[in-house]
This record gives C-alpha cells, structure tokens and sequence, in this order.
C-alpha cells in the first residue's frame, strides 16, 4: 500500500501518515519501529528528548527499506539551544539515526535561545544535512515573529492536534507560510473517551471502521499529519488502515463540530516551561545515574 502524502512549501513530499515514538522506551524502540516500518509507515517521528534516536536508527538500518523511502523527523531540545550547540546536535542526531540526511527537523519547544537553533537549522538546511525545517508547539505571537525572520520559512508546524481540538485558528495563521500542520496526540493520548465516543462510533459504523481510524482519518483528509503512538503491532495495523474509505462531506461536518478548542497543554504556562527546562535534569537517563 503506498501511503499519501502532502507537499511541503519546499517541495519535499512528505506521508500524512506516520509512527511517533514519544515515551516509547530506548529498549523497545528498535522492535516498535521494525514492526510500524513492516506494516507499512514510512514517516517515523522521534526527538532528541525521547532519548530513542538510536532505536531508530537501528531498526532503519535493519528493516531493508531503502533509506530514501523513509521519512525521518527528529526535533532539537532546549539543552541544545543555540546556534553552536544545536549544530553540535544535528551532528549527534544524524549519527545516532546513522543517517546522512534528516527529512524533517523541528525546534521541538518554544524556549530557550530557539532562535539561534533555528539559524543552524537553516544551516544544516542548506548544507543537505536535512530536507525540511520546521517547529513544533510554537503558538500565535512566536510561531509569526519567528516565521517573519527567518529566511527558510517553517515547513511543518507540529502541534496537539485532534478531532477535540483541531486547531482551526492557528490553521489559518500558519496558511500564510504555507506551512503544514502536523498533529501529536493525534488520538487525544486516549482521552476524553476518545475510543467510545458515540458519535465516532456512528460514523465508524458506515464504513466498519473503529472510532481510532475514523479519528485519524478525519485529521489526514483535513491535510493534516497525523503521528499515532502504539507499542501494540495489532494497533500499528489497524490505525494504518485508513486508506480504504473516504469520509462523506456530512461525516466530516459531524466530526467538525467535536471541536472544543481545549488543548491539555498550554505553552504559556510559566509552571510548564519552567518543568521544561528542568525536563533534562529530571529524565535524561544519564542524570538519574549520577
């Protein structure tokens, strides 16, 4: 099955559907990625704060797809800010993805000298260490002063992103760049009762499809890039399962009017960056051990 894609404002075509790694565990990575590349994701999303690169980079060199198939996405973290440090971390995540080139690389929190990151992200850009830039949970005022400034407009914009909250306002401001949405959380991390929702239920019914890929589908037929996380091979196959039906222009209506425009994290919350800049001290793997 050969997965849609979108283009990106630089030409790159990138799947619009993909597999995320987020909290998924060094020790399981490499097992996870094999499977979701064997079921059929080209598109694999990881960070540098997930401490997993190297997870993915050893299932990517083990999987017998051709590099040039596979999308990969990493993201640089605020102990890396900087136009000098972030260089340096390019380089390291390259070596850890045991990769020449990067797909797409995003500034992954809006803290921190994230201008500086960027200008070695243009760098690393021009040099072909990677093929697309972008950013990830930059909101309003950030996402503009930064896109305004820049000379390599964002590609990608990663955000939480789901049928409850499906970003419509910051659809319409990044469309200026055109610049593409791409959804964490894209099922609601199994919340709000995501997977019983009856309404879902009712559309998924038409199609005999569950209440996860009618989610999914709805956000891929919007255009938006959807990175659902399982560590479940079953789960894998069925959330890549959306191919085969399109969602009626009523059903897309219905699901439309799920939206509440909550977000479960909020980015100007000085409580959440300061957790944010401490994020290393307190989880990095080689800190616990000291």
């Amino acid at each position: 099955m050969t997965m849609k894609t979108i283009l990106l404002n630089n030409g790159v075509e990138m799947p619009v559907l993909g597999y995320g790694v987020y909290l998924v565990s060094p020790e399981e990575c490499e097992r996870c990625v094999l499977e979701a590349i064997g079921t059929g994701y080209r598109l694999i999303d990881t960070a540098q704060a997930y401490y997993n690169e190297e997870g993915v980079g050893a299932a990517v060199s083990k999987c017998g797809v051709p590099r040039s198939e596979l999308f990969l996405t990493t993201k640089v973290w605020i102990s890396n800010a900087g136009e000098e440090k972030a260089a340096r971390s390019i380089d390291e995540s390259l070596r850890k993805l045991g990769t020449d080139y990067i797909d797409l690389l995003l500034v992954h929190q809006p803290f921190g000298d994230y201008y500086g990151t960027y200008r070695a992200m243009e760098k690393a850009y021009r040099n072909g260490k990677v093929r697309a830039i972008g950013l990830s949970n930059f909101y309003d005022a950030r996402f503009v002063d930064l896109a305004e400034n820049m000379d390599v407009k964002p590609a990608v914009l990663q955000l939480e992103t789901h049928v409850f909250s499906q970003q419509y306002r910051m659809r319409g401001l990044i469309k200026d760049y055109d610049t593409r949405l791409m959804a964490w959380g894209p099922l609601a991390q199994g919340t709000d009762g995501i997977f019983t929702d009856e309404r879902l239920k009712t559309v998924g019914a038409r199609y005999d499809k569950t209440n996860a890929q009618v989610a999914l589908k709805f956000l891929t037929s919007e255009g938006i890039v959807a990175i659902p996380k399982t560590t479940h091979k079953e789960r894998m196959a069925s959330n890549f399962a959306i191919d085969d039906f399109e969602l009626s222009a009523e059903d897309m209506e219905t699901i439309r009017r799920m939206d509440t425009g909550k977000l479960k994290t909020d980015f100007n919350d000085p409580v959440l960056a300061k957790y944010l800049l401490d994020y290393d001290k307190q989880f990095n793997p080689i800190n616990r051990q000291k």
